[in-house]
């Protein structure tokens, strides 16, 4: 077998869509990490009256992320496909999305658009654009585009679903998982947990967070967390649920002056 044949997808464990509120999955992979830990490569789908698809995983993992998201929501239903910004892990199975989806238009940013079309070749006119903090109708809700804190491109955009409280966080919150894979959060050790998120943001996301103005970052992390969110799905961690949420927002708001061991 020549270094070409290996398949990521068949050397983990299989994780299926995980319901994370009404109509609201998680459309979970996951990849070795460093340290014998795991990587989650997640997306999501609302399985509203227009159904949205978040993110669209990497393309390692394409066979299985179109048969999780073709078992909730047949491929000329879905409506919307919402990128929070067209890194590989984010926008991984895009195009072939938008060919296998007809109906389907992408939502990004104005910004986010323009690379889109350049470095993607995705007409204009399958795109809608959504810039930070507007509001759009996908039939039975509205969603809001919203940046979180941390980001590895400025063109990031999360998003959230007040009729659920489901926050999609792109890359914030990583996290990476110690031992056997996990739904949520408050399945590893809290202390674990702390160490993976501080390490997994100075390293590979954010590294410039400890160079930010303390009060300025702190500002945006309250501006968040003052929306009524109830589960934060993170591309990169198992879902954060219940007092996790509060928990999260606190480790986030520690980075700057987070001690992560060499």
């Amino acid at each position: 077998m020549s270094h070409f044949d290996f398949d990521p997808a068949a050397t983990a464990p299989r994780q299926y869509p995980l319901e994370v509120a009404p109509d609201t999955f998680c459309i979970r992979a996951l990849t070795p990490s460093v340290g014998g830990t795991w990587t989650n490569l997640n997306s999501m789908v609302i399985r509203g009256a227009e159904p949205v698809v978040v993110d669209t995983g990497m393309v390692t993992h394409r066979e299985q992320w179109f048969e999780d998201v073709f078992s909730l929501v047949p491929a000329d239903e879905l409506r919307w496909i919402f990128v929070s910004h067209i890194d590989t892990d984010h926008a991984g199975n895009l195009i072939e999305a938008l060919a296998r989806c007809p109906n389907a238009a992408m939502i990004t940013s104005r910004g986010e658009s323009f690379r889109v079309a350049a470095s993607l070749g995705v007409p204009f006119a399958r795109m809608r654009l959504v810039d930070e903090g507007e509001c759009f109708a996908v039939g039975d809700r509205e969603l809001t585009a919203l940046r979180p804190p941390v980001y590895d491109s400025p063109y990031t955009r999360g998003l959230f679903d007040e009729s659920t409280g489901v926050y999609y966080a792109s890359d914030a919150f990583c996290a990476p998982i110690p031992g056997a894979p996990v739904d949520w959060t408050d399945e590893i050790d809290p202390d674990l947990w702390a160490e993976g998120l501080a390490r997994f943001h100075h390293a590979s996301l954010c590294p410039w967070v400890a160079l930010v103005d303390p009060a300025k970052y702190q500002a945006e992390i309250d501006a968040l967390a003052r929306r009524a969110i109830g589960t934060i799905v993170s591309a990169h961690s198992p879902v954060i649920r219940g007092a996790a949420v509060a928990r999260a927002f606190e480790l986030l708001a520690r980075l700057p002056a987070a001690a992560v061991p060499a």
